[in-house]
């Protein structure tokens, strides 16, 4: 696979999707977060089911809980409020729609009328979209919001080779753009970045190009970046690590990467901590370097690093 990957490449190595209900989200989380002006408020997270996304990113294994047709008028809302029951109150909500929250046909733009009131009590709202998908229906969409609004979108990496190679069908110039234009209308932009994307092997290059990569985000206007390990588990990805062409990072570099993004003091820094274990070969600090660096996320501040006999 030396070549760039298309779309039929990438689903020809998935298994199968999990099976989903169109009117209940396939996950929702309470959690802590630092905002944009500097304070730890608590935030509900809502993971939810609608049809999946038309980018076939190599590395994405977000499709598995996705439909394959267009989502229900009506169950988006639905799936919030279902979540909403069961989760305490809280000042920030995220709404992830394992894809484009403004793809018409992943949430249905005739009931932005109806989610956005359901959010009425929160001070501040994330969902995620990409770059590509940018126009006046965001705009319509802040409007009806209470609070305000917040973008993420995945830049991943910048890397020349790396970034036409993830078939996500983005350039840096459309991704400024995309910054820029949310920015310019007020609303904050989140930055998802990859450690260790496929395509590139070498780990001081994927450490150095990870830390570039967030670089870019902040100078695009980003407000914060969410660091995420690169793993495998779609398909393709293990045929990649089976043709040398991915390797997972070690949890040492993501440490390094977390430690020098966040000393750059140019905006917030998170490090992804889902099924961080996967990265670690010594249960003796695991635990400890896992809390690290979710109090480095909860704090915005670099903490002296775990001392453990597997460093020696």
């Amino acid at each position: 696979m030396k070549h760039t990957i298309s779309n039929s490449a990438v689903e020809s190595y998935r298994p199968s999707k999990v099976e989903v209900d169109p009117l209940k989200p396939y996950l929702w989380l309470h959690e802590e977060e630092v905002q944009a002006d500097g304070v730890l408020k608590k935030v509900n997270t809502i993971f939810l089911t609608n049809r999946e996304c038309p980018f076939k990113c190599v590395m994405c294994d977000l499709w598995r809980h996705t439909l394959d047709e267009p989502t229900p008028k009506g169950a988006i809302p639905a799936q919030i409020e279902f979540a909403f029951e069961r989760l305490p109150k809280a000042d920030v909500v995220k709404l992830y729609n394992s894809g484009n929250f403004f793809d018409g046909k992943a949430i249905p733009r005739e009931d932005y009328k109806a989610i956005a009131n359901l959010l009425s009590e929160y001070g501040h709202v994330i969902v995620e979209n990409h770059p590509k998908l940018i126009g006046d229906f965001i705009s319509e969409f802040r409007d009806m919001l209470s609070g305000t609004f917040e973008i993420a979108m995945g830049l991943e990496s910048i890397h020349p080779v790396v970034m036409p190679k993830l078939n996500k069908q983005i350039t840096r110039k459309n991704y400024r753009k995309a910054s820029e234009f949310l920015v310019s209308k007020g609303i904050d932009v989140r930055a998802f970045i990859l450690l260790n994307p496929p395509f590139l092997t070498d780990e001081r290059e994927n450490i150095e190009w990870c830390l570039k990569t967030v670089e870019f985000a902040f100078d695009c206007g980003a407000s914060a970046c969410s660091i995420i390990p690169t793993r495998d588990g779609n398909g393709i990805m293990e045929k990649l690590a089976e043709d040398g062409e991915f390797v997972p990072p070690t949890l040492e570099a993501f440490e390094e990467v977390f430690n020098r993004a966040m000393a750059l003091k140019k905006g917030r820094v998170f490090a992804d901590l889902w099924d961080l274990e996967k990265f670690s070969d010594c249960e003796t600090c695991f635990e400890d370097r896992k809390d690290r660096m979710h109090q480095m996320n909860i704090k915005q501040v670099v903490l002296p690093g775990v001392e453990c006999v597997c460093n020696l």
